[in-house]
């Protein structure tokens, strides 16, 4: 019995094919495709049918997705621990909250000086 390649295999597989820059310019043009996909569902005018309203989710959500696979390539090309990833990525996050609360605070202090 054969056994399936796991998605990091085939991963690795695309990436090596193609070569790293080849897939970076590809990278960028799938984020773009994301970007369109947003800029789509965010400008059309809320309540229209929801079928429509559905399938714009459904296109970020397929571009959202080639836009992982692009970047999982690398990840694996580069042998970057996605353990790693997260903990950056949590870091992050909880800076970033920080700052929002820090402006919260700044506006409010310059309300009140006002």
């Amino acid at each position: 019995m054969k056994c399936e390649p796991s998605m990091d295999d085939k991963l690795k597989q695309i990436i090596n094919h193609y070569g790293v820059l080849p897939q970076l310019k590809y990278l960028q043009s799938e984020v773009f495709e994301f970007n369109e996909a947003v800029i789509k569902y965010e400008t059309v005018p809320r309540g229209l049918a929801k079928n429509l309203e559905e399938h714009y989710i459904d296109d970020i959500t397929e571009e959202m997705a080639d836009v992982f696979v692009m970047l999982f390539q690398f990840k694996e090309h580069y042998q970057i621990d996605g353990e790693q990833i997260i903990k950056i990525m949590k870091e992050k996050i909880d800076r970033q909250l920080k700052r929002i609360e820090e402006e919260k605070w700044k506006w409010q202090k310059k309300c009140l000086m006002s």
